[in-house]
């Protein structure tokens, strides 16, 4: 009988984990012309950028919105690198950024993107909430969002150009004057009304922290991209970036296995030396770019567990783990227009807009009084039948809040808080959702962490404060690669949570393993 090698002997890099930002490196590894191999637990790639199929219709599982997109006139990063690796994928723009509204206040209304960079319609809209009489709301929200403008150009330069501090000085003062202010720090000082701030600090949860602990400089990053050029979404959903990105990788000469787990990283002499399949065997490779959590890497993945140096410890340690999620999805019996959804997108507080009381709330296991709704049709018009459309309701707890929940409890605590968010929209909206539920999918913690494996469910890595984001992560890059030869790529690396910083972590986590290949054939060092 002929016996058949799954496996080369060795290869250049393997990557652990096919969702984004594993494809990602994947693509940037194999455009270099390395041998790499995908490993992938699941029967698809993706992650939690996947979709799933109810009553004969497929449903976005996850995606609201991507940043860093642009028009095809003016590309982003994300879009650019898209098109370099031959990715091709069909993006709409979604019409609104979102709507805010506040019960208490009684603020209530809709946001636009600008485009190319032009902040005039979200700085008008917001100021008209705010009685602005004299147009100084206007100029100062402006002033604000071009402040934005100014760090979000610094920021996508600095990630990928190592600069002297005196040179940054001079060539991006308005990054080096914030970049130790939060974003209330900042916000304060242009002196607006609380009606702008509340309006301003709607897309807070999406970062996942209140504006007196996030770093302005993530805060910035966030208004430019989203306020300045608009979001997007592909047209087939989030899945079909996967799908793409594994085609395409598979195209260049990467292999990539389905339905295998990694249990093991193998060190030898202090460098990656291979890894251990779930099954027992072995894959040698001197280069690794892991998508699980560094918490889990180096607690239960490296061996020998002696390679683990102190420092690595101390840096998970150290971190705080983003949120997680909660989410009601739902396929309705008639069309946006016919139920009354007019927005795409909706940020809504119930009881307020008490930052400080809602992040606590997110530490409970619900309910929750700050939601995010989206009409995935009215972004994408054809991605359900005539007279249906798909809406979801969504809040993302802190990972500690869902600690506590047994199987007993489970069920119990996940009806509650479907019943409470459908409860909420039904009102806001002025239409009964339950007598229109075709289906309903419901999405928690425990969802996220049994499907991705990821370390307490979280989907949004290690949480940007003011002890540690990007600035600090940028700086401190280099020295967190405690063992040669391993890299990481996922929420948790240095650009954060969302699909598109997603894709960049992953290009990140291949560029510092490009980097140590090179050096290694300078040295003259071989495999």
């Amino acid at each position: 009988m002929e016996d058949r090698k799954h496996f080369r002997d060795s290869y250049d890099a393997v990557v652990i984990g096919g969702a984004l930002a594993g494809l990602a490196s994947a693509l940037t590894l194999a455009n270099k012309g390395k041998k790499v191999l995908v490993l992938e637990q699941h029967n698809l790639p993706g992650g939690v950028a996947t979709s799933f199929v109810r009553g004969g219709v497929e449903i976005e599982a996850t995606l609201h919105e991507m940043m860093s997109i642009g028009p095809k006139e003016c590309p982003l990063k994300i879009r650019n690198f898209f098109d370099e690796m031959g990715v091709d994928i069909e993006w709409l723009r979604v019409p609104d950024a979102y709507r805010f509204v506040d019960d208490v206040s009684g603020v209530n209304v809709l946001v636009h993107p600008g485009t190319h960079g032009n902040f005039e319609t979200p700085a008008k809209e917001i100021a008209s909430a705010c009685d602005d009489a004299d147009g100084s709301v206007y100029r100062r929200v402006l002033e604000l969002l071009q402040l934005c403008s100014r760090v979000y150009d610094s920021v996508n330069i600095l990630s990928v150009t190592h600069m002297s501090k005196p040179a940054m000085l001079l060539k991006h003062p308005d990054f080096v004057k914030t970049a130790g202010y939060s974003a209330k720090d900042v916000i304060d000082t242009f002196h607006l009304p609380k009606k702008a701030v509340d309006i301003l600090s709607a897309y807070w949860i999406y970062v996942g922290d209140t504006l007196e602990n996030l770093p302005f400089t993530i805060w910035a990053v966030l208004m430019a991209d989203y306020l300045g050029y608009g979001s997007y979404v592909p047209k087939k959903f989030s899945h079909e970036m996967a799908l793409k990105m594994a085609e395409r990788a598979i195209a260049m000469g990467a292999q990539m296995e389905f339905g295998v787990r990694v249990d093991k990283i193998l060190v030898k002499d202090g460098h990656v030396a291979g890894v251990r399949l779930a099954n027992g065997e072995e894959v040698r490779t001197r280069y690794v770019v892991c998508s699980a959590y560094p918490d889990k890497a180096y607690t239960q993945m490296i061996e020998p567990a002696s390679a683990v140096p102190e420092g690595a410890i101390k840096f998970v340690n150290a971190k705080t783990v983003g949120l997680t999620c909660f989410s009601v999805v739902l396929l309705l019996d008639g069309s946006p227009e016919e139920l009354g959804i007019r927005d795409y997108s909706t940020f809504y507080a119930p009881k307020g807009m008490d930052l400080k009381k809602i992040f606590d709330e997110c530490g409970t296991d619900g309910p929750y009084n700050y939601i995010t709704s989206i009409c995935t049709n009215l972004a994408n018009p054809g991605c359900t039948p005539e007279g249906t459309c798909i809406y979801s309701i969504t809040a993302l707890p802190k990972p500690e809040g869902w600690m506590g929940v047994t199987e007993e409890n489970y069920e119990e605590l996940k009806r509650k808080n479907a019943e409470y968010f459908i409860d909420m929209e039904s009102k806001r909206l002025g239409v009964n959702l339950r007598d229109h539920i075709l289906e309903i999918v419901i999405e928690t913690p425990v969802t996220i962490s049994h499907y991705t494996g990821a370390y307490r469910g979280s989907v949004y890595g290690y949480m940007h404060t003011m002890d540690d984001h990007i600035v600090a992560r940028l700086q401190m890059s280099e020295k967190e690669n405690y063992i040669p030869g391993l890299a990481f790529a996922g929420a948790h690396q240095i650009s954060g949570d969302g699909m598109g910083p997603a894709v960049t972590n992953g290009r990140k986590g291949a560029k510092i393993i490009l980097d140590q290949m090179a050096e290694e054939e300078r040295s003259g060092r071989k495999a």
